[in-house]
């Protein structure tokens, strides 16, 4: 079988900028990769280039061994992509649009394809009647999203698809990448959500500058991972006694709340020693993958070829 998605030394100048600067992915059948990094290291760019929206400046990308800048007709109709900020046409109703939608995909008719989309808007609580002009932004991306999973796919292209979701809806989505990828799909997930990464992904491919800095599994990449604590501040409860918790970091105190920064693996040895110091208003949090990588890569500033996503 054919690699889903391969690119090699691939880049993208948009006038004296990089986008991409020999960005090499890979992402694997039957699997779902993964793909962060801060704004404007290159994701969109990328997708782009992924879908046949934009031309390499340099470099070789490959969808199912095919150039998508000249063959992103055929591909279409074996890839499925949702954007993070979605638009519909105003004046037709949801479902019209989630059908238009699916037959540019080669499909959108006959029985089987309508008790899919009923499922789905069922699912994801959607009513399909209502014109395009009355839907929120998280309606407007239910349309994207039921009319990506209508129609089956050989890939699904996902950038940032949970983005004005409720929680409830969002274990929709999990639900249904769970169904494509048992199916035999291969997903590329932009996000993040860091916690929507973790019980999806396979892999993880982490982009900076246009470029992939780091990939492989979760378990490989735990060093990544580091989990906020705080508490409010008391007597017994200060920044000094929580520095003093093994693996503790970055103790302090700020705005009557003290805060430290545990790896994931150590938060449950660290429980006790918090019982100790008699904690009140406990708050255990994964921080935003924005904060994990401005911690591991040093920030990187949104690129103005981002302009162009």
């Amino acid at each position: 079988m054919s690699t889903p998605i391969s690119t090699t030394g691939l880049r993208k100048r948009y006038g004296r900028v990089d986008a991409l600067d020999g960005l090499d992915l890979t992402v694997d059948s039957g699997q779902v990769h993964g793909f962060l990094g801060p704004n404007g290291a290159g994701k969109s760019t990328t997708i782009r280039i992924l879908l046949g929206l934009a031309r390499p400046t340099g470099g070789t990308a490959r969808v199912f061994d095919a150039d998508p800048w000249t063959h992103a007709a055929d591909l279409h109709r074996r890839i499925a992509y949702v954007p993070g900020d979605v638009d519909i046409w105003p004046n037709i109703s949801g479902g019209e649009a989630i059908d238009l939608l699916s037959r540019l995909r080669g499909d959108g008719r006959g029985a089987a394809y309508a008790a899919e989309k009923r499922r789905l808007c069922d699912v994801f609580h959607f009513d399909p009647r209502k014109k395009g002009r009355a839907y929120s932004k998280g309606n407007r991306q239910k349309v994207a999203l039921i009319a990506a999973f209508a129609v089956a796919a050989d890939l699904y292209i996902l950038d940032e698809p949970t983005s004005g979701l409720d929680p409830l809806m969002e274990v929709v989505f999990q639900d249904e990448i769970a169904r494509v990828r048992a199916a035999g799909a291969t997903v590329l997930l932009s996000s993040h959500i860091l916690s929507e990464v973790e019980q999806l992904c396979d892999r993880v491919s982490i982009i900076r500058r246009g470029r992939i800095v780091e990939s492989g599994t979760l378990a490989d990449m735990r060093h990544l991972t580091r989990t906020e604590v705080s508490f409010a501040a008391t007597a017994t409860a200060t920044a000094a006694a929580a520095a003093a918790i093994p693996g503790a970091e970055d103790a302090a105190e700020q705005n009557g709340r003290v805060s430290i920064s545990l790896a994931s693996d150590a938060v449950a040895a660290a429980l006790p020693r918090l019982a100790v110091l008699g904690v009140e208003g406990l708050r255990v949090a994964p921080p935003s993958l924005e904060e994990l990588f401005l911690r591991h890569y040093g920030e990187a500033a949104p690129a103005p070829a981002e302009a162009h996503r």
